[in-house]
């Protein structure tokens, strides 16, 4: 197989690898055809070995086509399969047609029925390809619906039918599916947006594709893997010292939200930045202090006083309880005038909405909410296409941004990365301020911002991770700190 575990692509660039590898190289697309549907029955027998009968629902196109390879070979093994052809086979052409007829052939087609459906040991979904572009409905709803209802195993053949494949968006409705085998190039859609509830495991298989295939093909979006943390995160030297690891300065903490920066710092310290310095409203020094003496506390009333601060740090990170008020914006606008790089996230970026301005070296954290303010659209068009949103984020605002949620996103205009890894427990007040501060430590220490920002996210969700060792539900952000001195120790 060729080394395509961190690339992601599009469903048209995959269906141009796939005529590359036909035109250009001479593998047969009815060769291709078989080795996914041989890929997807092996996967059957290892993981449902038990299986007597399956159910194959197979639409139109070569995914349908796909379907029925794994029909035919089921049958020739002796199952039992009930072989629902939901699209007319007699209107497939190519490859796909021939392998309808090498199934047709020891394999009577039967009408879907949730008789059936109660029946099967295993679903086998054929239904959509990876080229959906608008919401599945009618019929093929149903039988989606239908699927999804009952408690049967579900294998998605490259992508589950009713997810996009570009975006990670269900086009009304999707398969929810416990294993997609996936094909050629990891389509970017199985790994951000709502693919997380659909996807199950994703097994990947290159269908022994010449790697020459791949090296005309320029890969604009990765997948961060552990490998970024031992390329970087290497063992430190046995004579450092902490002026070597560098300054964060986090500012923020309006009146009754100097939680926010006790986290940030704690955070930033944790990774490994040599001095963590805090500016917040005086009233939350003495918890500042309380919670971690090692942070060094500055209470600020007049925000002049951040320019002195700012001669000291090597990296600011800004907006975390920092508030919209009069305060707040006054800091944001003397720590976009330092010329260290700057972390900005919560309060930091609302502001920015209202002031938009360009930077190069920042790392922009939004939400959802906060990107749609940003841009000033609606949740649901930034949530329709992350990746298009990042984009556009960079492009307004310059800098690095990462657009959080399942399957994060991290741009900077040119090119993209996702972080799978991460958990529902994360969705808890603090979370985001821990990542702020990750990042913060890891541009402390001498990693620029596209670094710092993939990094910081994976960290991150790593150290939830093993935080959720114990369970998802009530995971705190003081829980994940306290995992990251393993994360950043590889």
């Amino acid at each position: 197989m060729t080394d395509e575990s961190h690339n992601l692509y599009t469903p048209a660039q995959v269906a141009e690898l796939d005529r590359r590898a036909i035109e250009n190289h001479g593998v047969p697309g009815g060769v291709l055809m078989a080795r996914a549907g041989r890929a997807i029955w092996r996967l059957i027998r290892q993981r449902h070995s038990n299986a007597g009968r399956l159910l194959v629902l197979c639409g139109g196109g070569n995914n349908g086509g796909d379907g029925y390879v794994v029909a035919r070979l089921a049958a020739e093994s002796g199952l039992a399969v009930d072989l629902c052809a939901v699209s007319d086979p007699s209107a497939l052409g190519g490859d796909a047609r021939q392998a309808a007829v090498q199934a047709l052939e020891c394999v009577r087609p039967v009408e879907f029925s949730a008789a059936r459906l109660g029946q099967a040991d295993v679903v086998v979904d054929a239904l959509l390809g990876t080229g959906l572009d608008r919401p599945v409905e009618g019929a093929m709803a149903e039988i989606i619906r239908a699927v999804n209802a009952s408690d049967c195993p579900v294998v998605a053949v490259d992508i589950p039918s009713g997810l996009n494949g570009a975006t990670g968006r269900v086009m009304g409705v999707a398969i929810q599916a416990d294993l997609t085998p996936t094909f050629i190039g990891r389509k970017r859609g199985l790994y951000t947006g709502d693919a997380a509830d659909y996807v199950g495991e994703v097994v990947f298989d290159d269908l022994q594709v010449p790697r020459a295939v791949y090296a005309d093909t320029p890969v604009d979006t990765t997948r961060v893997g552990g490998d970024l943390l031992d390329q970087w995160l290497v063992p430190r030297s046995r004579v450092l010292h902490k002026g070597d690891c560098g300054h964060v300065l986090v500012v923020g903490g309006d009146h009754g939200t100097g939680g926010a920066v006790c986290i940030v710092g704690e955070a930033a310290a944790r990774t490994g930045a040599g001095l963590v310095s805090i500016a917040t409203r005086p009233a939350h020094v003495s918890a500042v202090l309380a919670t971690r003496a090692e942070l060094m506390a500055h209470g600020m009333e007049d925000p002049a006083a951040l320019d002195r601060l700012a001669e000291k740090a090597d990296v600011i990170a800004v907006g975390p309880g920092l508030g919209q008020q009069g305060w707040g914006e006054a800091c944001l606008q003397r720590a976009q005038a330092a010329p260290c790089p700057l972390v900005v996230d919560a309060d930091g970026l609302n502001l920015l909405a209202r002031q938009p301005m360009s930077r190069q070296q920042w790392v922009l954290t939004p939400h959802p909410g906060e990107a749609a303010r940003l841009l000033d659209v609606a949740v649901g068009d930034i949530q329709n296409d992350r990746f298009a949103a990042v984009d556009a984020l960079a492009r307004r605002y310059g800098g690095v941004v990462m657009l959080k949620g399942p399957g994060t996103v991290v741009g900077d205009g040119r090119r993209r990365a996702v972080v799978t890894e991460g958990n529902p427990g994360m969705a808890s007040g603090g979370m985001g301020d821990a990542l702020t501060g990750i990042v913060a430590g890891l541009l402390a220490q001498g990693a620029d911002c596209w670094t710092a920002a993939r990094l910081g996210a994976l960290v991150h969700a790593r150290a939830a991770d093993l935080a959720a060792v114990q369970g998802e539900r009530g995971l705190l952000a003081g829980d994940l700190l306290a995992e990251l001195r393993r994360v950043v120790n590889p």
